[in-house]
């Protein structure tokens, strides 16, 4: 098996009968290493005390990280348009803030929780208890979505974080692209997700949990074809009831123009750190933008990488959204 020559190890699947019925349950796979680099503190994950409930939405940057988060918080707080999500769901494992200021916020709440990783599987400790949400999407429309995210830093963020004791000096805000997004996506590809981390090895590392019944795969072309279908569908897997009233509501919520118009509540350091109060953070929605630009070279050798790195079934899903078990089969944007 090609993920396993990579080195992640497979969860310990939950056997089911043609019923669909569970079997047997031999858990979840320990952790594997620490991710020490300038994004990431992986050891915070080993002083976490997990609740029954808690939530984990994982993904790559820019994969539709804050459309999952904004998407379970108005699941759990029965549709509040009110919730700020950014300051509720914190990215655990980051840098900034400081591991004990994070661990405090999520002990003194009362309420169901939910926080981000960008971690490999295999560098957090997980949870039978915990439901995981994997947000993918395209590699392509990743590297044009960060083109701009990098872009839509205001230039007074490194000074507020500067002069914020909890940041410790470790974060340092990246500067906008000197080059042309192909240019950008080449190095990206290159380098295996520079100015950033490793990119295939966290697809891979969560794909191959796919099968764990705590564990779901969503993808931003499904997000954004049938965002209903896709919100009902985490809502079942987090066990959170939904009445077609609510799911309106929900909806409402959940779209990008909302999200946009009210950017301070759900963008990451806060509306101060990007431009326009927020709402650059929110740039087109889309997929595809890549058509435009990428010279036929560039494109051949990403599909080559993808099926390389990832096996023709995962390279498929990330590309797609589709996948070929039917358990999780997800309705994508054929590329």
């Amino acid at each position: 098996m090609y993920i396993a020559e990579r080195g992640c190890i497979p969860c310990a699947k939950r056997h089911r009968s043609e019923q669909g019925r569970q079997d047997a349950d031999v858990g979840m796979p320990p952790k594997q290493r620490e991710y020490p680099n300038r994004f990431f503190d992986s050891t915070v994950w080993n002083d976490f005390v997990f609740r029954t409930d808690d939530i984990v939405i994982a993904s790559y940057a820019k994969a539709g990280t804050t459309w999952v988060q904004q998407i379970v918080a108005q699941l759990i707080f029965a549709a509040d348009a009110q919730v700020p999500v950014s300051s509720v769901s914190p990215w655990l494992d980051s840098v900034y803030p400081d591991k004990a200021t994070k661990l405090r916020l999520l002990a003194e709440q009362r309420h169901r929780r939910f926080v981000k990783t960008h971690l490999p599987a295999d560098a957090l400790v997980l949870s039978e208890q915990a439901r995981y949400l994997y947000v993918g999407r395209d590699g392509r429309d990743i590297v044009w979505s960060l083109y701009d995210h990098q872009r839509a830093v205001s230039v007074y963020a490194q000074a507020r974080l500067d002069a914020e004791p909890r940041s410790g000096g470790k974060l340092k805000v990246m500067r906008p692209p000197a080059c042309p997004v192909a240019e950008y996506f080449e190095t990206w590809l290159r380098e295996d997700g520079a100015p950033l981390w490793p990119f295939w090895e966290g697809v891979r590392s969560w794909w191959v949990l796919r099968d764990c019944d705590n564990v779901l795969l969503v993808h931003y072309a499904a997000l954004l074809q049938d965002l209903p279908a896709q919100v009902r569908r985490i809502a079942a897997f987090l066990d959170v009831p939904l009445d077609p009233a609510r799911c309106e509501r929900v909806l409402r919520h959940c779209s990008l123009e909302y999200m946009r118009a009210h950017a301070a509540r759900y963008v990451p350091q806060g509306a101060g750190f990007w431009r326009d109060g927020g709402r650059a953070f929110f740039n087109r929605g889309c997929n595809g933008r890549w058509r435009e630009t990428l010279a036929p070279a560039a494109n051949a050798a990403y599909l080559q990488r993808a099926a390389a790195e990832l096996g023709a079934d995962c390279a498929h899903w990330l590309a797609t959204g589709e996948s070929a078990g039917a358990a999780h089969a997800v309705v994508g944007m054929v590329t």
